[in-house]
């Protein structure tokens, strides 16, 4: 054995080594790959303070990266950096409004190290989440869109040389905790794919396709779904839901698909109400968490599953053909909780409007507590998806317990609309019967001319947070609408034509909106800012009609109940995180410094 003086020095050099390594390409919790050829790979890590990246890269000359407010160049914070003659080199730079490049006079990008061989370079950097300078993008839980960008040449005295076509962008969570749980490779699956469906010559469509669930001889849970899109279809295909359908359907349903919501779509789509998953643009796959599956194969799960896939094609293509899905892969290990899907926020409807002009607006969608009293013991959400269409720019989740407001289930305060998955949560949070829940979607209207309506089209909107959780209950939507007489007589709707015989609705008087449709009339009324606040302002303290609905076609005895908003004695911020300046240590210097201060010590004890 050792002496006992020498097993401080062995600790020394094993912990240093293990930092060592975690620094050189290792222990990155994250990585994506960038570009469409795989050229360029990005690695990261964070903790509370700092976050640190690694970009690999098919060249031997400059790597840009950059966060951006909007994907563009405009704006941006921008990092560049390379290898020269052996010796690596990072230089932290910002774009103004006009995409012009300027170095920043405070660096707050530290290079780690750098390396590069006769075809790749790789860079390992690191900074503040939150670095107290205007020229830099602060790092939070929300959306950002990375920006990037590489060139045969390194960086020469007159700045670096304009990057061509070797650029581009991509939307992500740098905070996602993302799922620990590993899939094997030996896991089972099965495919719910479309096969040639034309698409059509228009700018939006819904099909819709029943399949049936992969037979199992006993309860199986599935535990990871992922999206197939057709190579070169990423910007067609908007989103895929998927909903379970009668069981008493028989196979001569499956037959070819059909545009959803159409007057001539087959019976058997109105059997289809439940949500069992959904998936939207720019998401990857989710696996579920190890004590969590969806389960096939008992009485009560589904057999047969519509998927109803939106397609958004305002370039009006043509000769389109799509064979888009997902795959979706089971165990029969099960596990201890069986997961459901709510749909909550703003029931989609005409009755959901957006003035035109408006910087900010605001829609709130409700899950009250007359809904949530149903559920036995309460249930823990551990996955949401927040939805909106292209006037989006914030969604948040808010959990009310009593009077009192907790901090929200999620929040994106960077919404994009070409990027929507279910974002795995931190800490499961569990849900009380008697709490409520407030979807909050911030949108813009500032370049629209009329109305904004909700509906299906991606220029109509939505206000939606699909919650996954455990353990599962006979509940499905919990969505409202405010009520409509009230947003009418904002405008100076007196009285509406009884009874209604056509959809939308027509209007009575005043005279000068007889025999519009209601519709017809808010496109009419003059709106500016100030009106435009003042609705909204009045929108929200308006009754809600509540809809609230189980598994199925069922809806509960509150379903068109019309309630108050609930009263709140106390809200919570967004919790906020400290800026740190370039002049405060990075965790990992601090680290070095105090292993370094610690091996001093040691020496001067075993020379005593």
């Amino acid at each position: 054995m050792l002496p006992a003086k020498y097993s401080s020095v062995i600790v020394f050099f094993t912990t240093f080594w293990f930092y060592a390594t975690l620094t050189h390409g290792s222990g990155f919790s994250h990585s994506t790959i960038l570009d469409p050829h795989g050229k360029y790979n990005l690695k990261w890590r964070f903790d509370r303070r700092t976050i640190t990246f690694e970009i690999e890269v098919e060249t031997r000359g400059y790597i840009g990266f950059g966060l951006s407010p909007n994907g563009a160049m405009a704006s941006s914070d921008i990092v560049i950096g390379g290898v020269t003659d052996g010796t690596p080199y990072l230089q932290d730079y910002f774009a103004d409004a006009n995409r012009k490049v300027h170095r920043d006079v405070q660096q707050n990008y530290r290079l780690q190290y750098g390396s590069e061989n006769s075809t790749h370079t790789v860079l390992a950097f690191s900074r503040h989440l939150l670095t107290c300078d205007t020229s830099d993008k602060d790092i939070t839980e929300s959306t950002v869109r990375v920006i990037w960008a590489y060139h045969s040449e390194d960086v020469g005295p007159s700045g670096p040389m304009y990057h061509g076509v070797n650029r581009g962008r991509k939307s992500m969570r740098l905070l996602d905790p993302g799922s620990k749980a590993n899939i094997s490779s030996e896991i089972d699956f099965f495919n719910l794919q479309n096969i040639n469906v034309p698409v059509p010559f228009k700018d939006t469509t819904y099909w819709c396709q029943i399949f049936k669930i992969q037979e199992v001889q006993k309860k199986h849970h599935i535990i990871r779904i992922e999206p197939l899109i057709q190579r070169g279809h990423e910007n067609l295909v908007h989103h895929i839901l998927l909903y379970q359908c009668d069981s008493t359907l028989n196979e001569s349903e499956l037959k070819a698909g059909h545009e959803c919501y159409h007057p001539n779509m087959p019976d058997s789509f109105l059997t289809c109400e439940t949500i069992v998953f959904a998936w939207a643009i720019g998401g990857e796959g989710f696996t579920y968490p190890p004590h969590v599956g969806l389960s096939i194969g008992t009485s009560i799960d589904p057999v047969y599953v519509l998927m109803e896939v939106h397609y958004d094609n305002p370039a009006f293509q043509q000769g389109v053909v799509d064979s888009s899905g997902l795959r979706l892969f089971y165990t029969p290990e099960l596990r201890q909780y069986d997961a459901g899907v709510i749909e909550t926020g703003v029931w989609v409807s005409l009755y959901h409007m957006l003035p035109p002009g408006m910087q900010e607006y605001i829609s709130e969608g409700h899950c009250t507590r007359e809904c949530l009293q149903e559920m036995p013991s309460g249930v823990r959400v551990f996955a949401v998806l927040m939805h909106a269409h292209l006037a989006g720019r914030a969604i948040r989740t808010r959990h009310f317990r009593g009077q009192e407001e907790l901090q929200p289930l999620s929040h994106d305060e960077e919404f994009d609309f070409n990027f929507q998955e279910f974002q795995l949560l931190k800490d499961e949070r569990l849900l009380l019967p008697g709490d409520n829940l407030i979807t909050e979607c911030k949108y813009t209207t500032k370049d629209r001319q009329n109305m904004t309506w909700g509906g299906l089209t991606t220029r109509d909107e939505m206000c939606l947070s699909y919650l996954l959780y455990y353990p599962r209950v006979n509940l499905a939507r919990c969505e409202s609408l405010p009520e409509i007489i009230g947003q009418l007589k904002f405008i100076g709707v007196k009285e509406i034509q009884v009874p209604c015989t056509t959809w939308p609705f027509m209007i009575k008087s005043p005279k000068k909106y007889s025999n519009l449709s209601f519709t017809e009339a808010m496109d009419k009324y003059r709106w500016s800012k100030n009106r435009g606040k003042s609705f909204n302002e009045m929108v929200l303290q308006l009754p809600m009609n509540v809809r609230c609905s189980k598994w199925g076609q069922d809806e509960w005895s509150i379903q068109g109940t019309i309630v108050s908003p609930p009263e709140v004695k106390s809200e919570v911020k967004l919790p906020s995180m400290m800026c740190r300046s370039a002049s405060e240590p990075h965790s990992g210097v601090v680290l070095l410094f105090t292993m370094c201060l610690t091996y001093s010590i040691v020496q001067t004890c075993l020379s005593l």
